[in-house]
């Protein structure tokens, strides 16, 4: 299924200052994968997800999505395929209520009224905030906005899921309805996040990123058993892999 393809070639990107943020990231990923990208906060994680769904355009090289260039004049059909999750709730949050925004998505993509409303409802009900369909986003919690943001995104049916520190603010049930909602999609995703224990449970293949470049691409496992790869780039072995303190003692 090539339009599930994400190929990044040569990726270069330069904020307005001057700042390289980006330089020459190159990648492929297949239908189906589920890849991390981590790394130190400015590594370009996030910069580099933006590229994806076209948010931001490269300086130099070039993103694809299925046999799409990333263009402007791509951006609409690039964006029915690139569900794009924010490290920000309140950037996907902006209607009414809840239910409305989750509404916004397919019902600008033409769909009739009662297709929206059941993808309102199954969107709600995956990330468990049925109850919460007409409050408004002001009034959630941290937890509750990130499942609002995540229900915007699901309700498009992306075929490919693009994920911005998504168990930021969550508790723990929340973070286990997440891995478990993960686990059930099917499609390609793509998660940058720092919680490298997540990575542990849905992402068998992990991208390391370093000052714009990437420094290891490869089985996740693998890549978190090199305590100097993790160190020098400012991470830590995830905890379901250090062992019990008390144990390694006696």
């Amino acid at each position: 299924m090539s339009h599930h393809l994400v190929e990044v070639k040569d990726l270069c990107y330069n904020y307005p200052d001057g700042t390289t943020a980006l330089n020459g990231i190159s990648f492929r990923i297949t239908h189906g994968e589920s890849v991390a990208l981590v790394g130190a906060n400015g590594a370009g994680k996030s910069t580099l997800l933006l590229h994806l769904n076209g948010i931001l355009m490269a300086s130099m090289g070039q993103v694809r999505i299925g046999d799409l260039p990333v263009t402007r004049a791509t951006l609409a059909e690039v964006r029915r395929t690139v569900g794009m999750i924010f490290q920000d709730p309140d950037d996907q949050l902006f209607m009414p209520t809840v239910g409305e925004d989750v509404a916004f998505g397919p019902a600008n993509l033409g769909l009739p009224r009662e297709e929206v409303d059941e993808r309102v409802r199954k969107a709600l009900q995956k990330v468990g905030i049925e109850h919460l369909a007409g409050r408004p986003p002001y009034r959630l919690s941290g937890g509750e906005k990130r499942r609002a943001a995540i229900a915007t995104v699901l309700a498009l049916m992306p075929d490919i899921l693009v994920m911005d520190e998504p168990t930021t603010g969550l508790d723990p049930l929340g973070r286990r309805q997440l891995i478990k909602l993960l686990a059930d999609f099917h499609h390609t995703k793509i998660v940058a996040t720092h919680d490298l224990d997540l990575v542990m449970d849905i992402c068998p293949r992990t991208i390391v990123i370093k000052d714009g470049k990437i420094v290891a691409d490869g089985n996740t496992a693998e890549i978190f058993r090199d305590s100097g790869l993790l160190s020098a780039c400012h991470l830590e072995m995830p905890l379901a892999m250090q062992g019990c303190p008390i144990c390694s003692r006696s």
